[in-house]
């Protein structure tokens, strides 16, 4: 114990000494370095000549790490034009799409000059609050509700496809139910094939195609739009496109980019005037017939029942005139 207390009583003085020392040199080195004058010039020339080559292997690290940092600002600036470019591919397919429906729309009213389109939708925009966070239920909050009109069951869309249905109203926000949700069932029709079936939601990206009632005459890339059987949604939304799934069932790409629901539009869809009297092409109820022609008849013989009775009533007042 007294030999280790010797050691640090002398090392410890020593270690001091040394700090001061190659702080003053490092002092003077630093003092030289920025002198200006020609021959400390021509010195630290040659010492830059003589030792900076050799230290190249520790210039490789640094240089490593430069290259590391430019290449992620440079998969930064990728990133940007990768997302910049995905918004202009999704602007050109609503294009295209509105294009195609245009082309569709125009082919039918050269064959049809006196056809009566639908009034236009109008709709409401709704920024997207939040997500339902729920692996049973596949739905979002939008921040329009009753002070806007939202009314239940009506159909919600983005930028280019249909989304779902509001399924839940309160003062100032709605709930919509998405078409992947395990509940969602919605008329659909294929105008490749002109069949109508129902896209049901089993909670995965895709839906499924049920009650198809020809599945051969259907082909991968087929559309998809809402049929507007029964009032839920207006005809002609587009879906999507048709695909068959790993389990063989046909199933459909949805065109609404569900990755990125910013914005939503609530459709104001007002349901159709029914006409629930027959018309003249149209035979009325069987029993209505009866019922008119038995009126009909009691009719006849009421008036054939009071003919004679006026005619007698008018033959005795003219005898009795004559007899006078």
């Amino acid at each position: 114990m007294a030999r280790n207390r010797d050691n640090e009583d002398y090392l410890g003085p020593l270690r001091r000494v040394g700090v001061a020392l190659l702080a003053l040199f490092l002092l003077v080195f630093f003092i030289l370095w920025r002198a200006d004058s020609p021959r400390m010039e021509r010195v630290r020339s040659a010492l830059v000549d003589r030792f900076v080559p050799s230290f190249d292997w520790m210039m490789a690290p640094v240089g490593k790490l430069t290259d590391m940092v430019e290449g992620f600002q440079s998969y930064a600036r990728i990133y940007e034009q990768n997302q910049e470019l995905r918004r202009e591919l999704q602007q050109m397919k609503s294009w295209k799409e509105a294009a195609v429906q245009l082309e569709q729309q125009n082919a039918k009213l050269l064959a049809q000059n006196n056809v009566r389109l639908d009034p236009k939708l109008t709709s409401v925009s709704g920024r997207v609050l939040a997500d339902s966070g729920s692996p049973f239920r596949k739905s979002v909050l939008l921040n329009v509700g009753q002070r806007d009109g939202i009314v239940d069951g009506w159909a919600t869309m983005d930028g280019l496809g249909l989304v779902g249905r509001i399924s839940g109203v309160g003062k100032s926000t709605s709930r919509v139910l998405l078409l992947t949700d395990a509940s969602s069932r919605i008329p659909i029709t294929i105008p490749a094939s002109g069949q109508n079936a129902i896209l049901a939601g089993d909670n995965s990206p895709y839906p499924v195609i049920d009650f198809l009632e020809h599945p051969e005459r259907v082909r991968p890339g087929d559309r998809v739009i809402s049929s507007g059987d029964g009032g839920v949604f207006p005809a002609g939304l587009l879906v999507g496109q048709i695909f068959q799934g790993r389990d063989k069932r046909m199933r459909v790409r949805l065109a609404a980019d569900y990755e990125r629901l910013d914005f939503l539009r609530v459709l104001r869809s007002h349901p159709a005037e029914r006409i629930d009297a027959a018309g003249g092409l149209i035979a009325p109820d069987p029993a209505l017939i009866e019922r008119e022609a038995a009126q009909k008849a009691r009719d006849e013989a009421s008036e054939g029942t009071l003919q004679p009775e006026d005619g007698n009533a008018t033959g005795g007042d003219d005898n009795g005139t004559a007899s006078q």
